[in-house]
């Protein structure tokens, strides 16, 4: 069979795929490590405290009404995010998780002669996007780990058609600032819409986080994206909304599937939404966990990068030597060589158990501790 294959348009076969996080049972049967229970995965950023409570009770209750399709218009989950943001339901668009929606943005937005720019070292997705859609992705160098904010909005041409930025960004943990995330969209020229990902802005104190929706408000060319799979523990359930001014929600509506989000999807994310309590918890997971890992790092001499998010990344030289070795002492880390950036893992923040045998295990493989 050629590489292409039944007829396929030649292209599709140079296209790039997403490599996911390894499930547990997948790396425990490959190398016979036995009971998945005694694996630790700390590669996706998932929420280690779990789903919400109250979004494990709303489940429980829909279950027996999964034979029903969802509701199509998501009107309920629409309505309560809108009183919650503080803007209207025809603001909001619900998706199979955010990589949906970025997915649909491509397909409203790009083709074959236009181009969409991002930052190296930020979210795989973006550049995959855009070669999905034969747009040129313009990748523009980071400057410590992050945004250079200034040399992408000089990156920007006349065929560019979206302008991607992670905040806080995946992988690094890195964060722009709100004074210079507002200058960055003010100085976008009309012809270019923001994507602003801020599927970890929910991790960050309310004081660090930017209102990108007052350009939602104001009807500027902006979708902010959030998700319930980081701060609301719904990974697998996979639902993320956008934010946008209603002309731009109306175009994502016209090119998505029919219940594109499902009804548990639905009912848990609703739940989850009204339980503050659950955030406030997460955050401190965070904060704390963030503080164990470093100060450990710092005492086995190894650098990391300082991070917003639930996540480091931890400079050990051979990544993917590391990875292979940590999976040996039964623990997953995220190997990021796609990223150019070899020399690091990026490790999920715990409990507090779960990041300590970690830096255990990382204590075993750079020989400074016994397994």
């Amino acid at each position: 069979m050629s590489a292409i294959g039944f007829g396929a348009k030649a292209w599709v076969a140079s296209l790039g795929t997403y490599t996911a996080g390894r499930p547990i049972e997948e790396v425990a049967r490959e190398l016979g490590l036995g009971d998945p229970e005694s694996i630790l995965k700390l590669a996706s950023n998932e929420n280690s405290l779990g789903p919400s409570p109250r979004a494990l009770e709303a489940m429980a209750k829909v279950a027996k009404r999964m034979h029903i399709y969802p509701d199509g218009d998501s009107f309920y989950l629409r309505s309560a995010l809108a009183k919650k943001l503080g803007v209207t339901r025809d603001e909001i668009f619900l998706g199979h998780g955010s990589n949906e929606i970025l997915a649909l943005l491509g397909h409203v937005y790009l083709e074959a002669g236009t181009s969409a720019v991002m930052s190296a070292q930020a979210f795989v997705v973006y550049k995959l996007v855009s070669a999905l859609y034969q747009a040129e992705a313009i990748e523009v160098p980071a400057r410590a780990f992050g945004h250079d904010l200034d040399a992408m909005r000089a990156a920007i041409r006349p065929d560019t058609r979206l302008v991607f930025l992670a905040n806080p960004n995946n992988p690094t943990g890195t964060v722009v600032s709100s004074t210079a995330l507002y200058q960055f969209l003010d100085d976008l020229p009309e012809h270019v819409v923001a994507v602003i990902d801020e599927a970890y802005v929910e991790l960050l104190p309310p004081r660090m986080q930017p209102d990108t929706l007052g350009y939602v408000r104001e009807g500027k060319n902006v979708f902010v994206l959030r998700t319930f799979s980081k701060a609301h523990g719904l990974a697998g359930l996979r639902i993320g909304y956008a934010v946008a001014p209603p002309e731009g929600i109306a175009l994502l509506n016209r090119v998505r599937q029919p219940f594109n989000v499902n009804a548990m999807a639905q009912a848990a994310a609703l739940a989850a939404l009204e339980d503050d309590a659950h955030i406030a918890k997460t955050r401190e997971l965070v904060e704390e966990g963030l503080d164990q890992l470093s100060q450990g790092l710092a005492e086995l001499g190894v650098d990391y990068v300082p991070s917003s998010a639930n996540f480091l990344l931890v400079r050990v030289g051979r990544g993917q030597e590391y990875f292979q070795a940590l999976l040996r002492e039964r623990i997953i880390v995220r190997p990021v060589d796609n990223y150019g950036l070899s020399d690091y893992i990026r490790v999920t923040v715990g409990t507090r158990e779960e990041n300590q045998r970690f830096l255990d295990a990382l204590s075993v493989v750079l020989g400074k501790g016994n397994s």
